[in-house]
């Protein structure tokens, strides 16, 4: 049994104001594998605190100061990066062979020592200066699904900017939240810049929302829990930036390579086994192309090997918990039941997995849009086939969702496909499985959040801006806080 018995604040590891803890249960053998210690308010009141007074000194610190501690992290960081790969294969089920999860935090770490590189932090308009600052102290709250990889976009950007932060990640992902922390102090960030308070949303990332200390909130969920961080956040009027859910839909225009869609939608969507906020579970096709588009989505589907996520063989691990494996499962009977067809997968245990929380890869097709399955974010890895009649037809079905976090379009020589990627109301739309850029902002439209994270708009959720007048041409001369 690992064991995490301590918090992170001020610099210091700590016992938790009252001996609590909890145990880290493997998705692969139904057995705890870990103890974790978690906190209570009076843990999130002393993090507070300890951020508060370290912001007075971090927050003026110089870009070139704030670029050498990343990249002290960073070189941390990669010297842990096994470390990594094991714990989070043990609590939540990512294969050791998925590097993206592990190399990725690293990546984008970089892009954020280089956007802080160039950022301009003091423009002109007219004779007076705009300067964007620190916002204080932020809150950062992430998920288990990306386990690292989206705490360390908070972590760094806030760091960039010149923020301190008080961190809570994921219940199921506490001990690797407990190991970044570790490559903090590892690094020499100064103490109370960076504070780790694990503990449950419902009093530990409550009360981090609602803390009068606490200037800025930024929360990767579901969109049920992300409407209660931003009405706790409301009574103290901070900024609030959310990633919430989705339910991506990709459009396969009639002239597309129906291959090349089919496969990259199977193994865009079932990546994680399905659980990525953005995947694209809704595939549209047109009416005339379902048959011929089966097979392939099918074929594809079987290509994943399912098993212990320490294998490396293993490309599909077990989904994270009980309960996420029972909505899964809940999800995919009101499929049959509502008169989808089952292409693939099912509600069968996969062969040799009786033990662990497994989840066949799941693709139906003759699916509408009014079906459960078409409506809800699934989070596992089940594809829903939608036929559409025309452009139009198949824009107000990928529309007609709470959801805009992702779009994706595959279309041939003959169409135009603009129409359609400009009419997606998503925040990033991907054209014939187009590559994302870590420079570029990832958010949503509608339930799918508030914000940006990544590149220069990811930095500028952590800055405030001040505008400076009466110094006519005097104004250059000011003293910059980021010299």
């Amino acid at each position: 049994m690992l064991q995490y018995p301590h918090l992170y604040i001020d610099g210091q590891w700590v016992e938790p104001t009252e001996p609590r803890h909890v145990e880290l249960i493997d998705p692969t053998r139904e057995a705890p594998f870990a103890q974790v210690a978690i906190g209570t308010a009076a843990d999130v009141d002393l993090a507070a605190a300890a951020a508060r007074r370290a912001f007075e000194s971090f927050s003026t610190t110089s870009v070139a100061e704030r670029m050498a501690l990343i990249g002290r992290i960073i070189d941390v960081y990669e010297s842990h990066a096994d470390e990594f790969s094991q714990l989070i294969a043990r609590e939540v089920g990512i294969p050791v062979g998925n590097r993206a999860q592990v190399n990725g935090p690293a990546d984008h770490m970089k892009v954020a020592r280089e956007v802080l590189r160039d950022y301009q932090f003091e423009t002109s308009i007219g004779d007076a200066i705009v300067r964007r600052e620190p916002i204080g102290v932020c809150a950062l709250i992430s998920p288990w699904n990306w386990p690292v990889q989206t705490g360390v976009i908070k972590v760094i950007y806030a760091l960039a900017a010149g923020c301190t932060v008080i961190a809570k990640p994921s219940m199921n992902a506490a001990a690797s939240g407990t190991l970044f922390a570790q490559v903090l102090h590892e690094a020499g960030v100064p103490a109370g810049v960076f504070n780790l308070v694990n503990g449950t949303g419902r009093e530990v990332g409550d009360t981090m929302s609602r803390h009068p200390l606490v200037d800025m909130v930024s929360f990767t969920g579901s969109t049920a829990a992300g409407r209660q961080v931003g009405a706790a956040a409301a009574d103290t009027v901070k900024r609030v930036s959310l990633e919430l859910g989705g339910k991506s839909a990709n459009v396969v225009l009639p002239d597309a390579d129906l291959e090349k869609a089919a496969r990259w939608t199977i193994q865009r969507c079932f990546f994680n086994a399905g659980q990525s906020c953005h995947a694209p579970a809704r595939m549209l096709v047109h009416e005339s192309k379902i048959d011929k588009v089966v097979p392939f989505l099918v074929d594809e589907a079987r290509t994943f090997r399912l098993g212990d996520p320490l294998e490396s063989s293993t490309t599909m691990g077990p989904v994270v918990s009980a309960d996420q494996y029972k909505s899964i499962r809940d999800l995919i009977k009101s499929g049959i039941d509502e008169g989808a067809v089952l292409a693939t997968g099912g509600l069968e245990v996969p062969d040799g997995l009786d033990v662990g929380y497994f989840v066949q890869p799941t693709v139906f097709t003759n699916v509408t849009p009014e079906m459960t399955i078409a409506r809800e974010e699934i989070f596992g890895p089940v594809l829903a086939v939608i036929p559409y009649r025309d452009e139009d037809d198949a824009l107000r079905i990928a529309n007609d969702s709470p959801y805009g976090l992702g779009g994706y379009v595959f279309g041939g020589e003959r169409t135009n496909p603009h129409r359609i990627v400009n009419g997606l109301r998503a925040g990033r739309v991907s054209y014939n499985g187009a590559p994302t850029d870590s420079y570029t902002p990832m958010g949503g439209y509608k339930q799918s959040g508030i914000g940006r994270s990544m590149g220069r708009f990811g930095l500028e959720e952590y800055l405030e801006i001040k505008s400076i007048y009466g110094f006519g041409d005097e104004a250059q001369a000011l003293p910059k806080l980021f010299g």
